[in-house]
């Protein structure tokens, strides 16, 4: 009888990615890859936690590529960067987007770097409404209080005024890592881990 060969990775992938998870918990570092969902803040926040009871004082490197996502799972990232007491790096690379855009700002600017290859993506949220009219009426409300809560956020990050950032996100607004940077997204363009500390 011939094996079958599409159940054998997967006998061998739990071992690879235990050990891949105990040294990147060793290392302090997190991925946030892919779209912002429920489970991955839930994973994202339950690691964070741990890091800091492991040690409140080292920081944590979080390493952000996301098109961003649900916007309350970005936020639930995004509160829990700022509940827990270790210090985190927010380390942009790919793309930064949306929810994600949101998230990356939970640490202080001087903490926020990305990689030269990084784009940014602000923008305000969309949301599908539907059902009865009056439903739809009071999600709308809920973007319209989301939005202003968004681009606050923003304002407050970046130093930006407010009403140039409620301007900037009534559509996509695309940023380089260079412009990132003079946006107030980012502090600094690093191309190696050694100069996080520097």
């Amino acid at each position: 009888m011939q094996p079958d060969h599409d159940t054998q990775p997967a006998a061998t992938a739990e071992p690879r990615n235990s050990y891949l998870e105990e040294k990147a918990f060793k290392s302090r570092t997190l991925l946030i890859f892919g779209t912002i969902t429920d489970s991955v803040a839930a994973d994202v926040t339950r690691r964070l936690i741990a890091l800091n009871a492991d040690n409140a004082d080292a920081p944590i490197d979080v390493l952000v590529s996301s098109p961003g996502g649900h916007l309350e799972s970005g936020d639930a990232i995004h509160d829990i960067i700022r509940f827990i007491s270790a210090p985190v790096n927010m380390i942009g690379t790919g793309w930064v987007g949306s929810a994600a855009t949101h998230l990356f700002l939970a640490a202080p600017r001087d903490r926020r770097v990305c990689l030269p290859n990084t784009r940014f993506l602000i923008h305000q949220p969309s949301g599908g409404a539907g059902g009865q009219a009056t439903d739809i009426a009071i999600q709308a409300q809920e973007i319209i209080k989301a939005r202003q809560r968004i681009a606050h956020e923003i304002a407050r990050e970046t130093g930006k005024p407010l009403e140039a950032v409620l301007a900037d996100i009534e559509r996509d607004r695309w940023l380089s890592a260079e412009e990132a940077v003079e946006y107030g997204l980012v502090s600094r363009i690093i191309q190696r881990k050694t100069e996080l500390n520097s």
